[in-house]
């Protein structure tokens, strides 16, 4: 997660907290007065159908690589404008529309003859897993009849892509919903309902199969952000890899038996959801959500992949990763690369900056996003088409529990007791990253703070650190010690989640945090070892082990301990204290033995952390009310398209608009392109699902409730076929009094020659 403009979102923390207590003093908490429930709605538009014929299963099966196996996608995207955007901590980022819908893509594995051993790995284009999201998916499964009742805490997995580029304002504790203005419920509701219905098309989909691993190098989509702290590791142990990020992509692929045809791919590769930047306002799935459009239009027309096939691009050890891969430069119009200690030009980190491989185009990084995302299309589809496949097999089982960090106490292999701490964040923090650079005068890999008194009178507002809290956290000096701040509720967890998944000899870490590169290198090794020494997974076909978040939670960063004495942004953002790593390592191995084939018992619950869903305060404003200038009428073009473009040009209208947070249209569709068919009749081509069309909705008077809607299409990126061609817009308008009534428009004809 990217901080920018922390001072802002800090300061708006200290006047949230007055606020807020001040409104609870007058008024109590508020009430939650709408959920929007939507397994069974109906929807215009373009309908997602991800769902296959077969039984879900059938006799028990005696081959131990067969499985039940499903996929299933939705659609989970929120509001696309005015709302603060996820990932930066930007108040000015703000949505203006939307270059690319959000999914949920679930993933099911399950034994064919025993129904409670089965797990759900989800993958949401979305910041990170949330307690929130989390605790809405598994209360809403419950709901969905005895069929879903397998499904619990233990063995549903949801991780974010961690895209930067979605709409904020639903996650769980205080400290990320400050520069959203709180928790909007119409956010969160989109997200969960959207991964319940995602779960639902792959349970109806279920079908005997069988689950296969590849790996393929990666070479050019990632690079290491913060490789000053990646170099206090050991010698030794850098030496052991050929690389200072992980290049390697896993991937599992999923064949139903009776066809042999693919229904789904899911992978973990390292890179951060950060090629949009932080001054861009469209909302989409950042480099992971184009890989799998990608990946998935090229599985449409292969005739190995069954219909509604679902590609899961999930994050790995993404904490210190960058897909700015051309490296970290000074935008101060000196043309020299930041400073290798703490990523400063002129000794400040505001113009610092990570480029990506079409840097200066001034598009927010739209087309090193694409690319980016290629690259890692194109390494998925190097992996599906080679045979060089591990075939899955043994038992499927998982875990889950919550521990308390604030004080887990524990003994490292050489003897010595330590412990966690209660969150905290250090100085570094507040400056941020290249790929989204601080405030004020912070600098990464820096003890002390700015000469400011701003910082004191707001740390002290907080929840000043004890003198054992300091001494906990050392060497980090605490900016703001989030995890003893409880007004109005809990700013950041203490209570993190221990989960993984096991199918055969393919082992899940889903960690809640973004783990460093070499952190996920320790704790997949750690968990490599105990599988074998503990006979959880034979040597004679070894463990495959993948970590995989951040997920469940959003638990900040897990460095190493060395990269923790650094102090960079990764370091200052380790919540816990310089042993958070060893403590999920610990906690981890501690329950292995659940995972093992003769494990009759459960994983114990731990202490559950607080849901703060229904405390949760907000200022956002909703809509109001939607008005049409005098003499137009809703959906009316303003400005028309050309009668004719080139193959590579942009085409747009403007329409007189509505705002779009009036339906979200989920399983539909905001934009079109439609073609001509010749004989009066128009054929959909492009939604606003697709990279290419972009729908940017702006205020012109908030007054009179006026709105212009501009739709863009990009004819080359994906070369359209000579014809005639025309936009649609699907708008709601709310009348005063709350009515909402659906509108469309369409552009004139043009054609692309």
């Amino acid at each position: 997660m990217a901080r920018s403009h922390i001072a802002v979102a800090v300061g708006a923390a200290f006047t949230a907290a007055l606020i807020i207590s001040q409104l609870i003093i007058n008024l109590g908490f508020p009430s939650v007065d709408f959920w929007h429930w939507r397994l069974d709605q109906t929807y215009s538009g373009t309908q997602q159908t991800h769902f296959f014929s077969e039984k879900q299963a059938g006799e028990p099966q005696d081959d131990p690589s067969q499985y039940l196996i499903g996929v299933g996608k939705a659609d989970i995207t929120g509001p696309v404008v005015e709302l603060n955007l996820m990932g930066y901590a930007n108040t000015s980022q703000v949505g203006t529309g939307l270059r690319q819908r959000l999914y949920s893509r679930a993933f099911i594995i399950g034994s064919p003859s025993d129904p409670s051993d089965r797990i759900i790995y989800m993958v949401l284009d979305t910041q990170s897993g949330d307690t929130a999201i989390r605790n809405g998916i598994v209360e809403g499964l419950k709901g969905m009849g005895s069929a879903y009742s397998i499904y619990t805490q233990k063995n549903v997995a949801v991780t974010g892509t961690h895209s930067h580029a979605g709409p904020g304002a639903w996650l769980n504790y205080l400290l990320p919903q400050i520069t959203s203005l709180g928790f909007d419920k119409q956010s969160y509701q989109a997200i969960v309902d959207g991964a319940l219905l995602s779960i639902k098309r792959a349970h109806e989909g279920l079908t005997i199969g069988t689950v296969s691993a590849g790996s393929a190098k990666v070479s050019d989509a990632n690079i290491n952000r913060s490789l000053y702290a990646y170099l206090a590791n050991p010698q030794e142990e850098r030496d052991r890899y050929p690389d200072d990020v992980d290049k390697t992509m896993t991937l599992l692929k999923f064949t139903r038996a009776s066809d042999g045809k693919v229904i789904g791919v899911l992978n973990w590769f390292a890179v951060h959801g950060t090629s949009l930047l932080g001054n861009q306002t469209i909302v989409a799935a950042d480099n992971k959500g184009v890989a799998a459009y990608l990946f998935e239009k090229e599985m449409a027309s292969s005739s190995d992949a069954a219909p509604g096939f679902v590609a899961g691009f999930s994050q790995a050890n993404v904490g210190d990763t960058t897909p700015n891969v051309l490296g970290a430069w000074c935008e101060d119009g000196s043309n020299q690369q930041c400073r290798f200690e703490d990523s400063t030009c002129g000794n400040k980190s505001q113009d610092c900056h990570g480029r990506g491989p079409y840097f200066g185009l001034n598009d927010g990084g739209a087309k090193s996003c694409y690319e980016i995302g290629k690259r890692q299309s194109d390494g998925a589809l190097g992996i599906i088409s080679s045979d060089q496949f591990t075939t899955i097999s043994g038992n499927v089982r998982s875990f889950h529990t919550f521990v308390d960090f604030s004080n887990y106490t524990f003994t490292l292999k050489n003897g010595t007791t330590v412990r966690t701490c209660p969150a905290a964040l250090g100085n570094s923090f507040a400056a941020g990253t290249s790929d989204g650079p601080g405030a004020f005068d912070f600098v990464q890999n820096d003890p002390g703070a700015p000469n400011n008194p701003f910082w004191n009178i707001v740390g002290s507002a907080i929840a000043p650190p004890s003198p054992s809290q300091i001494r906990c956290q050392y060497p980090k000096p605490i900016l703001l010690n989030v995890g003893e701040a409880k007004v109005p509720y809990d700013w950041s967890p203490n209570i993190v989640d221990i989960q993984v998944l096991r199918v055969g000899q393919f082992i899940i870490i889903v960690s809640p945090g973004e783990a460093t590169t070499m952190s996920g290198r320790r704790w997949r090794e750690a968990v490599y070892n105990a599988a074998i020494s503990t006979n959880i997974v034979s040597q004679a076909t070894p463990p495959i082990v993948v970590l995989g978040g951040p997920a469940n939670s959003y638990t900040h960063y897990i460095t190493t301990e060395e990269e923790y004495g650094i102090q960079r942004y990764e370091g200052a953002s380790t919540l816990h204290g310089p042993h958070t790593l060893n403590a999920y390592i610990n906690s981890t191995l501690g329950l292995l033995p659940y995972l093992s084939d003769d494990s009759t018992t459960t994983s114990p619950p731990g202490p559950s952390p607080p849901d703060n869903r229904n405390r949760s305060i907000s200022l956002i404003t909703g809509v109001v009310y939607d008005g049409a200038p005098i003499g137009k009428k809703f959906g009316q073009v303003t400005t028309d398209v050309n009668s004719s473009y080139p193959h590579g040009a942009l085409v747009s209208a403007t329409f007189v608009g509505a705002n779009p947070r009036n339906n979200l249209r989920l399983e539909g569709t905001f934009a079109a392109i439609e073609q001509s068919q010749g004989d009066g009749t128009w054929t959909q081509v492009k939604n606003d699902a697709d990279w290419e069309l972009v729908y940017e909705w702006k205020r012109t008077n908030g007054l009179t409730g006026y709105s212009d809607v501009k739709i863009t299409w990009d004819t080359g990126i994906s070369e359209p076929a000579s014809g005639s061609y025309r936009i649609r817009y699907y708008g709601d308008s709310k009348a005063v009094g709350g009515k909402i009534t659906a509108f469309e428009g369409a552009s004139g004809v043009f054609n692309i020659a």
